[in-house]
């Protein structure tokens, strides 16, 4: 009852003209940017942040429109996979294994409402769950100390390459490197200066929200360059729809399944939503059975992965909320965002900032049901975006990103920083080391840094307080399993999933 009390409070934050208006911008932003291949929604958010800011926009609508923003890219990113067999980001790459037979076919109108109304689902059952756990882990999480929290900030590293990551090393490079970066600044215990090189805008250390959009947006414009992208995509056809209440019914059962899946995965640290997707699907396919036509344009094949990898999306909120550790690459942005807002995320968000997470919770349901009502209307709008050369989108995406930046501080220097941020992300992607382990090193540092000592301090120096509870032993457990999982189990999740790729495309030449 009380939990219910909470949504309907959070439900008076999110209904506001004002936030409703911010949830239908950022869902229709989301959109857009999910249909377009390579963006993604890690850096559709990250181009919007320093815009939220230069807005002045509440915390409320501020976190309002970005989640609308990842809510709208996960929608989104079908529209390119099933109309051009292109994925908008990985979640979406399972899509394009039934969404491009069935446009080949001449159903893609028919495909892409399956998917929205999967979408739908998979958002809506996550939310409820996110309702449901949400408050009984950040309840669990107070009994957190700071040996704990230690435990548990590793397991965010350990976990972040996901199963199916390919390289461990990597990634556990790029969380050194965003370790390193977060000890730039005056240490708040010792007020010794650290790496600040006698720059006053250094002591303070670097400013996340800078490092963000130089290491998503602006590598984004050096590799447009690079390839000279200039022209938009190829220009599709899009039948009339002719959606039947038993095609619906059809693809029901499926969603659901594919919803609960999706939500476990974006729940547990290192699944993740292209997982969610990838096993949404083949227990569908196994579920069918010989009844299906998998890889030729079942419908049921298209509903499986977007309830699967939208539903992960939500899921990965969990973590994100209860205990300041994200699940995604997106929702490690999102973290940067909550940090700069001053608003520490963690099990005490939902006592100190209840009116704010459950307004956020709240939007969530909203910007489902406007998602869904947008996607089947309007989709011939979004599908003639594809079609826009990256020539005009990419210096407009690179200019909101830029002015936003300059509007937050007034300082010319942070513009050096971001470019500077921006050539690091382009050398770092040409080395295929990822991005987000850096950013997620430069949010958890200062955390973990403080846990460490405080943990060491109330011990009087002993290491072996980081593994002196029952908790923290299973932290710790997980976090090895982390690492070493994707070595065991990785190689043959991508073998199966590359050969479920290599299938469809063998049907559909």
């Amino acid at each position: 009852m009380e939990t219910l009390n909470f949504l309907l409070q959070g439900f008076s934050v999110a209904l506001t003209p004002e936030n409703l208006m911010f949830a239908a911008i950022g869902a229709i932003l989301g959109t857009v940017i999910g249909a377009l291949p390579g963006l993604g929604p890690a850096n559709g958010v990250a181009i919007l942040i320093p815009l939220a800011f230069s807005l002045g926009l509440p915390a409320s609508s501020a976190l309002i429109l970005l989640t609308s923003v990842y809510a709208g890219a996960m929608y989104g990113g079908r529209i390119s996979s099933i109309l051009l067999n292109i994925p908008g980001d990985e979640p979406a790459m399972m899509t394009c294994l039934d969404g491009y037979p069935m446009a080949l076919k001449g159903r893609a109108a028919e495909a892409l409402a399956i998917s929205a109304i999967a979408s739908f689902i998979g958002s809506l059952l996550a939310t409820i769950g996110l309702v449901i756990l949400a408050p009984i882990l950040a309840k669990f999480a107070l009994r957190f100390g700071p040996a704990e929290y230690f435990a548990l900030f590793t397991l965010a590293f350990a976990t972040l390459g996901g199963i199916t990551g390919k390289n461990q090393v990597k990634t556990v490079v790029a969380a050194c490197l965003g370790l390193m970066i977060a000890t730039v600044g005056v240490d708040i215990t010792t007020g010794n200066q650290r790496y600040t090189y006698d720059i006053l805008e250094l002591y303070e250390g670097v400013d996340f929200i800078i490092a963000i959009v130089g290491l998503f947006a602006i590598s984004e414009l050096l590799f447009f360059i690079e390839m000279h992208a200039g022209e938009g995509f190829k220009k599709v056809a899009l039948n009339k729809l002719n959606l039947s209440m038993k095609d619906i019914i059809q693809v029901l059962p499926t969603s659901l399944r594919g919803s609960v899946l999706g939500f476990i995965a974006g729940v547990l640290p290192g699944a993740g939503a292209s997982l969610g997707s990838f096993l949404s699907y083949t227990m569908e396919k196994k579920v069918v059975g010989k009844s299906g036509y998998f890889g030729e344009g079942d419908p049921r094949g298209v509903a499986a992965p977007e309830a699967g990898n939208n539903a992960a999306a939500n899921g990965a909120l969990v973590p994100m909320l209860t205990l300041g550790v994200p699940g995604s690459g997106t929702t490690a942005v999102l973290l940067a965002m909550l940090i700069s807002l001053n608003i520490q995320p963690g099990p005490m968000l939902f006592t100190q900032n209840a009116e704010l997470v459950w307004g956020v919770i709240a939007a969530l349901f909203v910007g489902n049901l406007i998602l869904l009502l947008l996607n089947i209307p309007m989709i011939g709008i979004f599908v003639k975006l594809l079609s826009i050369p990256p020539k005009y989108l990419m210096p407009v995406v690179t200019l909101v990103a830029s002015v936003g930046i300059f509007a937050i501080s007034n300082s010319p220097l942070d513009l050096y920083f971001m470019i500077g941020f921006g050539l690091l992300g382009y050398l770092l992607r040409k080395l295929h080391i990822p991005l987000v382990p850096v950013i997620l090193g430069m949010l958890l540092g200062p955390e973990m840094e403080k846990s460490l000592r405080h943990a060491l301090t109330l011990s009087d120096g002993d290491w072996t307080v980081l593994w002196s509870s029952g908790l923290s032993v299973g932290i710790w457990a997980v976090a090895i399993a982390g690492l070493v999982l994707p070595y065991l189990i990785g190689p043959v999740l991508r073998r199966r999933m590359a050969a479920a790729q290599d299938k469809d495309h063998s049907i559909v030449d």
